[in-house]
């Protein structure tokens, strides 16, 4: 009896199925960074929020640790949040962080308020927000008082995501995507744009 053959796969699917699960880990772990304190967290507790099994995570991450610092980066979402020419950041910023929070399940800034839970993994998220976020923000701008601007840039989108994400204040979250941006990215825009130096 000669053997079934099997047609070659391309390894796509699986990639794909891959970089899914990750991203699903990933999220159920930022997810519980954002409610408990890093050293109360357990694998398992992130495996049943993403729907996998703890050894799973340990394959694709290593251990809990590799898995948090990837967490308690911001280099990817910076990435995403500083991707628009100068003069069109804060309306960019302001849609970022709304459709983070309200079609993807995750605001690209809000770890770092938990900060104060995490103990020594608290200061590394606080370090990698400022070199990852505020400094690349100031590093952009132009003018005087670029590292102030870009702490009140970020710290208006920061209130914007409390109040959305956390707060869940029912006003704005009823309210159009489009009408939040109109009404709110000029503040946050202010901040990005030089003015005459201060006397």
């Amino acid at each position: 009896m000669s053997a079934v053959s099997t047609p070659p796969t391309t390894g796509a699917p699986a990639r794909r199925d891959a970089e899914a699960t990750r991203t699903a880990i990933l999220k159920a772990a930022r997810h519980l960074l954002a409610r408990h304190a890093h050293g109360d967290i357990t694998l398992k507790a992130v495996a049943e929020r993403a729907g996998v099994s703890a050894p799973l995570i340990l394959k694709y991450f290593g251990n809990k640790d590799a898995l948090f610092a990837r967490v308690m980066s911001f280099e990817t979402d910076a990435d995403a949040l500083l991707d628009a020419p100068l003069d069109q950041l804060g309306p960019h910023m302001v849609r970022h962080v709304l459709v983070s929070q309200s079609q993807l399940g995750a605001d690209p800034l809000l770890r770092v308020v938990f900060a104060p839970l995490h103990a020594e993994q608290g200061d590394i998220l606080r370090a990698n927000f400022r070199a990852q976020v505020t400094e690349r923000l100031t590093e952009r701008l132009t003018g005087p008082d670029a590292g102030l601007r870009a702490e009140l840039a970020v710290a208006a989108l920061l209130g914007l995501g409390v109040v959305y994400g956390l707060a869940r204040g029912p006003h704005i979250r009823s309210a159009a995507i489009d009408d939040i941006v109109r009404r709110y990215a000029p503040l946050v825009q202010e901040h990005l744009t030089p003015g005459p130096p201060r006397p």
